[in-house]
């Protein structure tokens, strides 16, 4: 783990935000939300990646808004503007990940955390540290810093 990440204890508790970019449910630590906002328009960049929307103006600073879908390879949104922007703090970079929905705030214990199965040698399983069952469903926990790891950091604005 790189960022302000650090190794947690077997029975270390832990609160994690649940969101859906599509059918599917993943979550990440509160501890990198820097806030949640509405669906605000992106000023789009020319060659950017597929995954990247666009940029945005966050309170002076630059930031890429990354439509998480793309991002983790599944279906793209198709209305974007009744999403929501989860900007997360990565390392000392912030992006915005546009996500369907929002939908809870968890407790879990680290020892919750089940490492994924191994697949096909073409699956890169370094953007999840694991999955999490719960009731509902399993919730597959996403690693940002590795996710994210060419980001180098916010441009400020002028």
């Amino acid at each position: 783990m790189t960022g302000t990440e650090t190794v947690m204890t077997d029975q270390e508790t832990m609160e994690i935000i649940a969101f859906h970019p599509g059918d599917q449910q993943f979550c990440i630590r509160t501890t990198s939300i820097r806030e949640i906002r509405g669906w605000a328009a992106a000023t789009p960049l020319p060659h950017a990646p597929p995954e990247v929307i666009g940029v945005m103006n966050l309170r002076g600073m630059v930031i890429p808004i990354i439509d998480l879908a793309a991002k983790l390879g599944m279906r793209s949104h198709t209305d974007a503007s009744r999403s929501a922007i989860v900007v997360a703090e990565v390392g000392k970079s912030t992006v915005g990940l546009v996500v369907d929905q929002v939908s809870d705030i968890l407790s879990i214990s680290s020892g919750d955390i089940q490492q994924l199965p191994l697949l096909a040698r073409s699956f890169d399983a370094s953007y999840a540290y694991g999955i999490i069952p719960l009731e509902q469903g399993m919730v597959c926990f996403l690693n940002l810093n590795q996710m994210f790891e060419d980001i180098e950091g916010p441009v400020a604005a002028a």
